[in-house]
């Protein structure tokens, strides 16, 4: 079978993460969070004390980093580790979150990590997740998903997700984090955040993970199938 690209895109706390996982382990697909790639460089800036608005300093200190996703056995998850060093755990606490859209938004940062998104990508084979897959990294992508869900619910999930690491965080201040960074990844002049017009809205607000996985899988079998028969009637 044909293998293809997968693009998830949408808000945070949606379950973008949790979904693509699950389906990229379903077909045997290798799994991209470009949101953690993100994140790494938001914690590089953070600890080298870059400019946000020194393009020198940008570029310089993106030289600078090397982005790689490895396998834990143990945790059964794709890890990050930014210039050799894992810091899964470090990149997804607040203060980070709190810093990663404004990292995000320049336009240096987003460049260099769509190349190597695309380069990661170039065989096929993927579920990628993030803001801008499914129209600035893989426009030609076979599937696209558009993931969305209330301020509310997202707020919850997300808050639930930092107590399950043993932080805890008041519900006011994550929902000011998630309005804050859809603003800004909405409305940035790079690559903003916007649903494809060829993506499947799916809202999660009253969706189990379970269920989110089966609209993707039911979206990938049956464009595989529609793909196939228009070979066939080309043929």
């Amino acid at each position: 079978m044909k293998k293809i690209v997968i693009a998830i895109d949408g808000y945070s706390s949606c379950g973008k993460s949790t979904t693509a996982k699950l389906v990229a382990a379903e077909l045997g697909y290798a799994y991209i969070d470009t949101g953690a790639m993100y994140r790494a460089v938001t914690l590089y800036f953070l600890q080298q004390h870059v400019s946000l608005t020194n393009p020198k300093e940008v570029r310089d200190a993106l030289d600078n980093i090397d982005i790689t996703f490895h396998y834990n056995p143990k945790s059964k998850r794709n890890e990050v580790f930014l210039n050799g060093l894992n810091v899964e755990d470090e990149i997804r606490k607040m203060y980070i979150s709190n810093q990663v859209s404004e990292v995000s938004v320049v336009k240096e940062v987003r460049r260099a990590m769509v190349a190597q998104q695309q380069k990661m990508g170039k065989k096929r084979g993927v579920v990628m997740d993030g803001r801008d897959i499914g129209t600035a990294v893989f426009p030609d992508a076979e599937v696209k998903i558009f993931m969305s869900a209330d301020v509310e619910t997202r707020a919850m999930r997300r808050q639930q997700e930092l107590l399950d690491k043993k932080q805890l965080v008041n519900l006011n201040e994550i929902r000011e984090n998630l309005q804050k960074r859809d603003l800004i990844d909405s409305t940035r002049e790079e690559s903003p955040l916007r649903q494809a017009e060829d993506a499947h809205l799916l809202d999660t607000s009253h969706m189990t993970i379970d269920e989110q996985v089966e609209f993707v899988l039911n979206t990938v079998a049956s464009t595989i199938i529609n793909t196939e028969q228009s070979v066939e009637e080309r043929g």
